[in-house]
């Protein structure tokens, strides 16, 4: 039945996720083919295209290099993991049935297929230390099996994207070192608690909207000298310069000929066609501020010649120079997409206390309601339980490094507030001595971690954002121009209307989801592919998914140094290096 819902256009879909646009049907029905030969879902197709296209160097998706593709990956692996599969319930058949339904003690109860004078392996050794307790899937699911394809991953550990110093600096912390974890904004300024939802007026939204056109036209008004705005829809035979919120003109996708200026209050908050042919270079979204430079003959369409953009602007904090710190980041899901096994947590607990960073930032979903067995409630615990267990397990398994721990939620957790902006988390049972070491923090936050700020929003903008973005720039990346709009238009959430997942409370937005500044370092983890790039100035970072489907994902770390030194009256970032790492 798995095999029977794979169509064409799943796969096209699953390609699209990792910026593959595929529109030749051979391709798509080659694939397909493969699928039903080889007994695979489209999803983990695609994970193996990829692994495989990039281990060639990015190869071209077509019919030959599938065939090719087919040869190569068929001998290895789809062979081994149906032997392995077929391997297992020949034995689990065997098996007293009684046994099967107790909860598997410490080691397992299936025979070993190795010699008894073989060690157990450290990862078992691992697996049975404080953590792995805690986690064992038995406890959430009633059927507890690991992930297959999580633990036959390859490429383990291996560096997928640079940044910076290039020659190897020490990726470990001091563990111990007192660095400072604090909201940039302080207490009182941050979202620390719930918040009564679901109750909007349209005209609170359209104030806030228009609050935003104006700030942010204000500013731009003064940084370039303009007198003043003119208002787009009056026929005018002069160039004007005028101020207002891309949107589209229907409920489609924005393209080249759909784009509209929506004026601010001020101006009539009248809509006018832009025509962008004029513009050489432009990248423009919905809900993005604008002030453009045309003329209007008629009234009825505004020609685009000139698009002027926001500049951004940096904390001024100087303080003497201390040691650079190790910051560590990983976003959820936490389990791989066939499991609730918990094993790529174990894992980065495992990496945490080997490499000792001195801050580790976790953002979810920790219990991700994306997941098919909570999506149909295949569990045997409550979501909150699982939660809390999920989060001991990491303050536990972390205790001995001193390491500061910051938690960030994401919508997709499935026991958490449903609203963007999203209250942190609330522990109740974290123990006294942890408190100084953890820090809860809403999505999105600005952290100072000893003088530096890093931006962080777990909700997926870049996969939003490109959904809806068009451009004709020359030479320039997608993920670069999404980060340099997120930047301009200060906001961790620039795109109106939002996503259909997202539920925007603009009151509350307005107060807590506008970027303060322009950070240091901005982490939007995403589905699209992990990245780390400077964009004007800020190392701007998706440093992926801990686990990607049923494989393995990513996290990122950095070197920073803490309170970061001026020349020449500019901050020099202080993003040593950094890198995105294969769990």
């Amino acid at each position: 039945s798995e095999m029977a819902d794979v169509t064409g256009e799943k796969i096209k879909m699953e390609l699209e996720t990792f910026d593959i646009t595929c529109d030749d049907d051979a391709v798509l029905d080659k694939m397909l083919e493969q699928c039903l030969c080889h007994r695979i879902k489209a999803e983990d197709i695609v994970n193996e295209w990829f692994a495989f296209s990039t281990t060639k160097g990015l190869l071209k998706l077509t019919v030959t290099s599938l065939e090719t593709f087919e040869h190569e990956v068929s001998t290895r692996s789809w062979a081994v993991c149906i032997h392995c599969l077929n391997r297992i319930q020949a034995e689990e058949e065997e098996e007293n049935l009684l046994d099967s339904y107790s909860t598997p003690s410490k080691g397992s109860q299936k025979r070993a297929l190795t010699t008894p004078e073989q060690p157990q392996s450290k990862r078992a050794a691992a697996r049975l230390s404080s953590p792995g307790l805690l986690l064992s899937p038995a406890s959430f699911s009633p059927c507890p099996t690991p992930s297959q394809k999580y633990s036959m991953r390859g490429a383990r550990g291996e560096v997928v994207a640079t940044f910076g110093a290039v020659q190897g600096p020490r990726w470990s912390g001091k563990g111990q070192t007192v660095v400072q974890v604090d909201l940039l904004e302080g207490r009182e300024d941050s979202l620390t608690s719930s918040y009564k939802y679901m109750f909007q007026r349209l005209r609170d939204v359209r104030d806030v909207l228009t609050e935003k056109i104006e700030g942010l036209g204000e500013e731009l008004r003064t940084h370039f000298n303009i007198e003043e705005f003119s208002p787009a829809s009056l026929p005018v035979q002069d160039t004007v310069t005028v101020l207002g919120q891309v949107c589209c003109d229907s409920n489609g996708k924005l393209n080249a000929q759909s784009v509209l200026l929506e004026a601010s209050q001020e101006h009539g908050a009248r809509q006018v066609p832009v025509d962008l042919s004029e513009l050489k270079d432009y990248s423009l979204f919905p809900g993005q501020v604008v002030v453009m430079e045309g003329i209007n003959t008629s009234g009825s369409r505004f020609v685009a010649s000139k698009l002027y953009e926001v500049c951004v602007f940096t904390l001024l904090l100087s303080v003497a120079a201390l040691e650079p710190v190790m910051v560590m980041v990983a976003c959820g899901p936490y389990t791989p997409s066939d499991s609730l096994a918990y094993d790529p947590l174990i894992d980065l607990i495992n990496i945490i206390n080997k490499d000792r960073p001195d801050v580790c930032i976790l953002l979810g979903p920790f219990v991700d309601s994306k997941h098919e067995q909570i999506e149909k409630g295949q569990v045997t615990e409550t979501f909150e339980t699982i939660f809390s267990r999920c989060v001991d397990s990491i303050v536990d398994g972390t205790r001995g490094t001193g390491c500061k721990l910051v938690f960030i939620p994401s919508q997709r957790d499935v026991h958490h507030h449903y609203i963007y902006p999203q209250p942190p988390f609330t522990l109740p049972d974290l123990k006294k001595d942890d408190v100084q070491r953890v820090t809860l923090a809403p999505d999105p936050c600005t952290l100072l971690i000893g003088g530096v700020t890093l931006g962080l929003t777990s909700t997926d903008i870049l996969f939003h954002m490109g959904a809806e973005e068009i451009s004709s720039a020359t030479g320039s990346d997608r993920f670069s121009r999404i980060m340099k709009h997120m930047l301009t238009q200060r906001s961790y959430y620039p795109l109106y209307p939002p996503a259909e997942e997202v539920n925007m409370d603009y009151e509350r937005f307005q107060q807590y989801g506008l970027l303060p500044l322009t950070p240091d370092i901005l982490i939007v983890p995403s589905e699209m592919r992990y990245f780390i790039k400077d964009v004007i100035g800020c190392a701007c970072v998706n440093p992926g998914r801990l686990t990607k489907g049923q494989v393995g994902g990513t996290y990122g770390r950095f070197l920073i140094q803490q309170n970061p030194v001026y020349e020449e009256g500019r901050r020099v970032s202080p993003c040593i290096a950094g890198q995105v790492v294969k769990i």
